[in-house]
């Protein structure tokens, strides 16, 4: 698990569920990931962008309609797939590993 930090957030009509098309940096060591996240109920793409979360970044890619995930953000989720971000109280370095 490590941190980074959101770069670009897109909507993805294609998804089966709504869901957004993000684009995170996770520093020199990483670089920049993509990922589709089921966060659309409780963030907007204004509360998403330049926000630090926290994501696997070492499990093999997944295909998503027409898209290619390269990491797994975290949450917690609730009854409803009501996801709540898992993150960082402070800004970190893109890319620390989360122990």
């Amino acid at each position: 698990m490590r941190v980074g930090t959101v770069l670009e957030v897109s909507d993805f009509p294609e998804a089966r569920n709504p869901a957004y098309q993000l684009k995170i940096d996770f520093g020199p060591e990483i670089g920049i990931l993509k990922s589709s996240a089921q966060i659309t109920r409780r963030y907007s793409k204004d509360d998403l962008l330049n926000r630090q979360i926290v994501a696997v970044v070492n499990f093999p890619k997944k295909q998503i309609a027409n898209f290619m995930s390269e990491c797994l953000v975290l949450g917690a989720v609730g009854k409803e797939n009501d996801i709540v971000l898992l993150n960082t109280d402070f800004e970190v370095e893109n890319g620390l590993r989360v122990g």
